[in-house]
């Protein structure tokens, strides 16, 4: 029996639709071994590009630690020696001692000792360094006191440069030398002792250094009219010399210094106090090689695991490297044909070769040298300074009056090698899947697949955050209904996630305006009720003297805006010292200092900002033209602290240390700062204190009191 034509016609079709299915899903097949591949590539990829970022990061937050610890000990040593009685001393013996030489007649035999000393070695070798030729004339000291003393202890210096502080007494039997002779031996075991380079004290009037322990050129000049004017240590000296505040410490950040043959030198400077009068400028003499063995590692770069490449380096706010960079010292030849081929002038070049250090003459100016120096934290892969890709953590360091930049790095090309030769692997894999995909490709028809792959690459871009996917609709069948409806999804998702961002935004800052972080951190984190007891913090209580008198004459916008003006300014002074705010009450402010985080030396720094405070509210009330002064009470001890409320929270401090600092402030005084016996006692050797007496509050009795000199 013959076929039926029907039955006939069947079988071509029922085979053509099987090939398809089989051509389909081999090339699924094919696919999903590509798409594994790929995907363990990218996995492995990121998997170690995050791990060397997490190492990087590691490094280079322990390094600015370091850095940072190692500039406040230098602070807290320099305001010490500051304070010392001993500087004093000698700040004063020198100052006199000085003035007697300034006002005698000096040989001019001895004159013509001291210009040819300046012509025959330091003028040479200054000539060396910098490569140029300088007038001896814009060198040579001013003043017979200068003459003088640089003849006796730099040109009649029987010891050679970098051992002259060994000469205690001068043997010309003046009255300065006699004065040395005492002060010397001390200052010098001062300035070992807390590893300054050098040490000088300056006449805060003059701007003469009377006295620098090593002896170096700028001893007995002036920084006002001498050689040495423009320099980084006359800034310094001329910031502190106006300044009766014995907490203030000035810092110039590093600079080629002519004295020290054009090394790249800062310096930080306190006032040295008398009375309440500044009688002299301390300097001390800070040297980059302290610095930048930290940040070298002692240039022990593979034991501090950086590989090959890696390094850490730091950057000033003029872009120019603030410590020594690894190639200089591995590969001078490559540093310094990659800094030719990356466009460094001829000039800084010139000057890293005769200096031997980059430092203070290479620009390093990348993307992550300008996100640190704008504040930011960063990682990611950029382009170094030698013009290859790297991987890059990157932050700022928290040095008082200067902006610097970490950096730690590593080479692309070493931190990627394991996933290169994962690469190579995969690139041999996947060129066979790629051949299978063709040959199979061929078998499907364009209207079937170009629909499925335009949805594939709508959620791929989907899945990688491009929330504005979209995929045409090209046809009216299943595929197009599931191409519309996942245009719809994408539509709907994006819309709520940008209500759900704005929401969670929106209620994190209104919740940190009422909050401490970590109070905040605790409540999100589901505790229902928080209360805690503190056993020693500081508390603050101020009050605008005048202010409700004053307020009825102006009007309400005035009011508000002067008032929301100096309160702000009190939030900026808070949050740099370190102050938690509490709350504000009409024209009254109240702070604490110790909670929610423990500090050890919380009574100083609400001392502090009280100062702050009534030194703020003077310049403010200058500034609006209106009589306003301010009143602080100050109280240290245990609090029981918490939130309280429900649809409203307020974090709140209660408890009798509260009672008494805001009796403190009660019955202050205007324009003053006034502690109970608790501050006093923690704190007399480090401020001044004038006694009060009793006075009467309500609730304790007889309470001692003290007034802070502001």
């Amino acid at each position: 029996m013959s076929p039926t034509p029907g039955a006939v016609a069947a079988r071509p079709i029922r085979w053509g639709l099987a090939t398809r299915l089989f051509a389909i899903l081999l090339l699924l097949g094919a696919v999903a071994v590509l798409a594994t591949g790929v995907l363990g590539y990218m996995r492995a990829r990121d998997a170690l590009q995050e791990s060397i970022y997490n190492q990087l990061t590691t490094v280079r937050k322990s390094k600015a630690r370091q850095i940072e610890t190692y500039f406040r000990t230098i602070r807290n040593e320099l305001s010490q020696l500051a304070a010392a009685k001993m500087t004093v001393e000698a700040a004063r013996a020198f100052h006199i001692t000085f003035d007697e030489l300034e006002q005698s007649d000096v040989p001019f035999e001895l004159r013509r000792k001291v210009g040819g000393w300046y012509e025959a070695g330091f003028l040479r070798e200054l000539d060396r360094e910098t490569g140029k030729k300088l007038n001896v004339a814009d060198y040579l000291p001013t003043g017979p006191a200068a003459y003088y003393l640089q003849y006796h202890y730099i040109v009649n210096n029987p010891h050679p440069r970098g051992w002259r502080r060994l000469v205690d007494d001068a043997g010309d039997d003046s009255a300065y030398t006699k004065q040395h002779a005492i002060f010397h031996p001390l200052m010098r075991a001062a300035a070992n002792g807390f590893s300054f380079f050098d040490v000088l004290l300056a006449d805060p009037k003059s701007g003469r250094l009377v006295y620098t322990v090593r002896k170096e050129v700028d001893f007995a000049t002036s920084l006002r009219t001498g050689p040495y004017r423009r320099s980084n240590v006359a800034a310094a000296v001329a910031r502190c010399a106006t300044s009766a505040d014995r907490s203030a410490v000035c810092f110039e950040d590093f600079a080629p210094y002519a004295p020290s043959r054009g090394a790249p030198t800062a310096f930080m400077a306190a006032p040295v106090i008398d009375q309440g009068v500044v009688v002299a400028v301390l300097v001390a003499h800070l040297s980059i090689d302290e610095i930048d063995n930290v940040v070298t590692g002692d240039r022990r770069w593979r034991e501090e695991g950086f590989g090959a490449t890696g390094e850490a380096y730091l950057v000033g706010p003029d872009h120019l490297a603030r410590s020594g960079l690894r190639a200089f010292y591995e590969d001078p030849p490559q540093y310094f044909a990659e800094l030719k081929s990356g466009g460094e002038s001829d000039e800084d070049i010139d000057a890293i070769r005769r200096f031997g250090t980059p430092i203070m003459h290479q620009h390093v100016k990348t993307e992550a040298s300008r996100a640190a120096l704008a504040g930011l934290e960063g990682t990611g892969e950029i382009t170094g300074y030698q013009g290859i890709p790297i991987l890059a953590s990157w932050g700022p360091l928290a040095i008082p009056g200067t902006k610097w930049a970490l950096i730690a790095k590593i080479d692309a090309a070493e931190a990627f090698a394991p996933v290169y030769r994962l690469q190579l692997d995969l690139m041999i894999a996947g060129a066979l899947a790629l051949l299978v995909v063709i040959l199979t490709g061929a078998w499907l028809s364009r209207a079937l697949l170009a629909p499925l792959r335009e949805l594939t690459d709508g959620v791929t871009r989907f899945a990688g955050g491009d929330y504005g996917a979209k995929v045409t609709v090209r046809t009216r069948d299943e595929v197009g209904a599931l191409c519309a409806a996942f245009n719809g999804m994408v539509e709907e998702i994006h819309a709520k996630n940008i209500v759900i961002e704005n929401k969670n935004r929106e209620n994190e800052e209104l919740l940190l305006n009422v909050l401490p972080a970590p109070i905040a951190s605790r409540l999100r984190g589901g505790e229902k009720r928080i209360a805690d007891g503190f056993t020693e913090v500081s508390v603050a209580f101020a009050d605008l003297v005048g202010f409700t008198a004053m307020s009825s004459a102006m009007a309400p916008d005035d009011l508000v805006s002067l008032l929301n003006g100096l309160f702000t300014r009190f939030d900026v002074a808070a949050q740099e010292i370190g102050i938690e705010k509490i709350k504000t009450v009409g024209d009254s402010y109240m702070a604490v200092c110790g909670m929610p985080e423990p500090v050890a030396n919380h009574a100083e720094r609400m001392v502090r900002m009280a100062i702050r405070m009534v030194h703020i509210t003077r310049e403010h009330a200058l500034e609006h033209h209106v009589s306003m002064s301010l009143r602080v009470g100050i109280n240290s001890g245990p609090v029981v602290a918490g939130v309280i409320g429900k649809s409203k929270y307020i974090y709140d401090l209660w408890g009798d240390t509260v009672n008494l600092a805001s009796r403190m402030e009660s019955n202050g005084m205007p324009d003053s700062i006034q502690v109970t016996r608790r501050v006093y006692e923690m704190l007399k050797d480090e401020f001044v204190f004038e006694p009060r007496g009793e006075i009467e509050v309500k609730g304790k009795g007889r309470v001692e009191a003290w007034l802070l000199k502001v």
